[in-house]
């Protein structure tokens, strides 16, 4: 079985029966990630395993710290021994970095994971953020209005999406562009 295999089958068991929604989110980003994949040459498998994975850290089982990028990949470092890039680009999908700044937990974010740059990242989020809660395709700024309204003003989550807003729009500009040329 080939890490695509097993991260869609991971998310299925971790996902699909307690919060089927956020099933239903990571199977449309899975395969809006195989779409752009080819993008990022050799990092095209540990893309989309990725983002079949990226909201793991949501399985209620899984909740240490309440910030899903990190307990996700803490996870699927220490139990599920996924791949390391798959793992940094779970804990840093969306700019999760303002999240964890937001949250005082930065510096765990940082040491444990560092930083993925480049295509690899701009491509996770935009998979992320051109999908609906419901799995389905969607612009970037319906995305962010819809999580800005799920979540209310003042939540530390939706604050963080606020701020991160330009990065975001930016990732999703990147890849388009990127997908225009190819």
């Amino acid at each position: 079985m080939d890490q695509v295999e097993r991260a869609r089958d991971l998310t299925r068991s971790l996902l699909a029966e307690p919060i089927p929604r956020r099933w239903f989110h990571s199977q449309g980003v899975g395969r809006k990630a195989e779409t752009v994949a080819h993008l990022v040459g050799d990092d095209a498998s540990a893309l989309i395993a990725a983002a079949w994975l990226h909201d793991v850290g949501y399985a209620p089982d899984l909740v240490v710290t309440g910030m899903h990028q990190l307990d996700g990949a803490r996870y699927l470092r220490d139990v599920a021994q996924a791949d390391d890039l798959v793992c940094r680009l779970v804990a840093h999908h969306s700019c999760a970095f303002i999240e964890a700044r937001n949250r005082r937990l930065s510096d765990q974010l940082e040491q444990e994971f560092p930083p993925v740059g480049g295509l690899a990242a701009d491509a996770i989020t935009y998979a992320d953020m051109t999908t609906t809660p419901d799995g389905e395709p969607t612009d970037v700024e319906l995305r962010l209005a819809e999580i800005l309204a799920r979540y209310g003003d003042g939540d530390l989550v939706a604050e963080s999406i606020r701020e991160a807003s330009p990065l975001i729009t930016k990732s999703v500009r990147i890849v388009s562009a990127a997908l225009h040329r190819a």
